[in-house]
């Protein structure tokens, strides 16, 4: 093939599959049969099953004496795309526009330009990102990164799509993966995962980040949800009646929907604050198992719409009924709303669900999600980097990729 190259040509050879990603050995016997057909540039594309599927192609990059592009298709494969500066690819692809991918997986140019700052990334960068299934929906990377180009931190926030906690952190164990964020449904699981916890985070039993100590590269988990949650629903408050000193939480009746780990942490949160806490779960042992760790007391959730022992409660929905794209969802009818003087909902896409527009209709207090992810955020921020989180950048980014919500 080279004796009939022009000198001035190069030669990309390429293998592409797609229905999966091989094993490690053989991506590298294939590696090297495409070096040996006398190409200049490697090119190998698999389709990935799993997000572990992308480290063999990272290793690939790592073994590679000659340019090489290694990509994985795929929504799971999404980060052998955006982090190809980091381990050496040789180029990635973007589409021109959102729709007009020519490749499953594939983000948009203005994304990987401005979103996520590839032109700045290098062998030194650090990745952080976001553990969830579903995890696309994220704003997450967005208010990261821009954060981190504010402060000038060298790091990189992308979206992980992970089946398997712990098969993904044994995984991407390296020291380049410096911090994660957490979200449904792995905020329980992943606590698991951590060599050591923050008592807060282990009173609630679930995290929703991750920091790979500097010094030894342990796992610390944390929580942000509870104080980014109750800080917002107690300045709600506190702009609806006079302060009085405390938090404006103590004696209140809260009524938490949902018994994961965002329900566990507006429970904990709550209880510390003094208030009366239900918790309202579609799984009632489960409710009832969190309720009784707190001194609560459970509900089912087909009980709240006639549950009203007084009036001007709190409702805090954790679960993820009102999520894009299933936005008809509620987990309380619109009557029984009435009953509250505050309502909190952890959905934050989109920006205002049909219970928190329900609930104000009604004449209460409504605090969005946005607010909890903004604060928790900038909790992350602080312990990602060792920083304080740019506010003013962080919440112009969120407003401005939320604006369409």
């Amino acid at each position: 093939m080279q004796d009939n190259k022009p000198n001035y040509c190069k030669v990309i050879v390429s293998n592409h599959n797609f229905e999966t990603t091989p094993s490690a050995d053989i991506l590298v016997s294939l590696f090297k049969e495409i070096i040996s057909s006398g190409a200049d540039i490697v090119k190998i594309v698999t389709t990935a099953e799993s997000i572990t599927d992308v480290w063999k192609l990272f290793q690939i990059l790592a073994i590679s004496q000659v340019p090489t592009i290694a990509l994985a298709m795929g929504e799971h494969g999404l980060i052998s795309r955006l982090l190809c500066p980091k381990y050496g690819g040789f180029l990635t692809f973007g589409s021109l526009a959102s729709g007009k991918e020519s490749a499953s997986g594939q983000p948009t140019l203005s994304d990987m330009r401005n979103a996520y700052g590839l032109q700045h990334v290098n062998k030194q960068t650090k990745v952080y990102g976001i553990i969830g299934k579903p995890v696309g929906h994220s704003k997450s990377p967005f208010i990261h990164n821009a954060a981190f180009r504010k402060v000038g931190h060298d790091g990189i926030y992308v979206p992980f799509l992970v089946d398997n906690v712990k098969d993904f952190l044994n995984v991407y164990n390296t020291s380049d993966f410096a911090g994660f964020s957490v979200t449904i449904p792995h905020k329980e699981t992943a606590l698991e995962c951590c060599d050591e916890v923050d008592p807060l985070a282990k009173a609630i039993g679930a995290i929703n980040t991750i920091v790979k100590r500097r010094n030894d590269g342990k796992l610390i988990g944390y929580n942000t949800d509870c104080e980014g949650a109750i800080s917002a629903i107690e300045d709600g408050l506190r702009g609806m009646i006079s302060s009085t000193g405390g938090s404006p939480l103590m004696g209140r009746y809260f009524v938490v929907t949902g018994a994961g780990g965002a329900g566990k942490a507006l429970a904990y949160g709550a209880k510390d604050r003094g208030a009366k806490v239900f918790i309202a779960n579609r799984n009632y042992d489960r409710a009832k198992s969190l309720a009784d760790s707190l001194g609560g007391e459970a509900l089912s959730l087909d009980q709240l719409n006639a549950f009203c022992p007084v009036n001007g409660m709190i409702l805090a929905n954790t679960t993820s009924l009102g999520m894009h794209p299933n936005i008809s969802e509620t987990p309380i009818a619109k009557d029984a709303l009435r009953n509250y003087s505050l309502v909190f909902d952890a959905v934050y896409t989109p920006r205002y669900t049909r219970l928190l527009r329900e609930a104000e209709e009604c004449g209460a207090i409504v605090v969005s999600g946005l607010e909890m992810f903004i604060r928790q955020a900038m909790m992350q921020f602080s312990l990602f980097t060792g920083l304080n989180a740019p506010e003013q950048v962080m919440r112009e980014k969120m407003a401005s990729t939320s604006s369409y919500l």
